[in-house]
């Protein structure tokens, strides 16, 4: 069972809806005046679990991280984690979608930035957009993405058109003319949120519209699918090598902490990861990266002028022709 630590939390009802759907579920075979109390028992859990912590320690969450049988799995569709100063994570469940992506939000005074809407779900339940409103109410809302691959704007149609919420498509050019990104990708920019400028940085090379997102508040720099513990597929290999330079450098220049992507692939094993399509990761490396893994590629990478698979204690170079 899974509660997201927070300073901020859900109210009763979505807790409920969110991270209790599958024990609520369960209740059905027990006998009825049993129920009160096992309700009372997982709420007032619920409630301590969330209040323990301001903040939610990243190398220590246990993520929501599939089932050998999905038939069988009893997760909830989104794994909500806050991490303190208006700051979530969220994960897709691994029985919804194998890829499981991590999605980000972010809330200012005046407007909140959500960072991809995962994979496409089917006809499976995936209140994205329902969650995130239960976060920021009636705030502007504006849709980004890290790349154009679909497992990373699944849930784009449940924020189209709706009221206060601007979906930016994910191709390079509606990229740049939306932040008025008008030299790429050498430009970077910035967003404001109201007292929270989130900045943009271009990092193509794993696809041609990638950008990184830098969080000044958590000191998080977003890095999509071009640098977390996995498999770093890359399409354009001289982009990608002046990409990682580029982050490295803006690492040096700013505070940074981790460095987060939108997938986990490895496992706790060095130089491991689990097979393409598994829907079961019991044994999961943690999400953060840190700079002396990112200083580790770059340095690999200056030796490496021809597309070459390599493998890394925490993630794997993956030269790829096409996505």
């Amino acid at each position: 069972m899974q509660a997201a630590k927070s300073g901020r939390n859900f109210p009763l009802t979505e807790q409920t809806h969110f991270v209790f759907n599958p024990l609520l579920r369960n209740l059905k075979g027990l006998k009825e005046p049993m129920k009160p109390f096992v309700l009372t028992f997982l709420f007032v859990a619920c409630l301590t679990a969330c209040r323990q912590n301001e903040y939610a320690d990243l190398n220590n969450t246990e993520w929501i991280h599939g089932s050998p049988d999905c038939t069988n799995n009893q997760d909830p569709p989104i794994q909500a984690v806050a991490c303190g100063n208006d700051t979530w994570i969220f994960r897709q469940n691994k029985c919804i979608h194998y890829e499981a992506p991590f999605m980000f939000l972010f809330e200012g005074q005046e407007r909140a930035l959500l960072i991809d809407t995962g994979a496409p779900f089917g006809n499976r339940g995936f209140p994205l957009e329902e969650m995130v409103r239960s976060i920021i109410k009636e705030k502007d809302l504006i849709v980004a993405h890290t790349h154009t691959h679909g497992d990373h704007h699944g849930a784009d149609s449940q924020f189209a058109g709706k009221p206060h919420t601007t979906v930016i498509g994910w191709s390079q050019e509606q990229v740049q003319t939306y932040f008025g990104l008008t030299s790429w990708p050498e430009q970077t920019t910035s967003v404001d949120l109201g007292n929270r400028t989130i900045e943009i940085i271009p990092i193509p090379g794993h696809d041609t519209a990638s950008v990184a997102f830098y969080d000044p508040v958590s000191r998080w720099l977003l890095t999509g699918d071009s640098f977390y513990p996995g498999r770093l597929y890359v399409r354009d290999w001289d982009a990608f090598r002046r990409s990682i330079m580029r982050l490295s450098d803006f690492c040096l220049s700013h505070q940074v902490e981790y460095l987060l992507g939108n997938h986990i692939e490895m496992t706790m094993t060095f130089g491991k990861d689990y097979p393409t399509g598994t829907t079961f990761q019991p044994e999961e490396h943690p999400l953060p990266l840190r700079f002396e893994q990112l200083r580790i590629l770059r340095d690999s990478l200056k030796l490496m002028d021809t597309p070459a698979r390599k493998v890394f204690d925490e993630f794997i170079v993956e030269p790829v022709m096409e996505m």
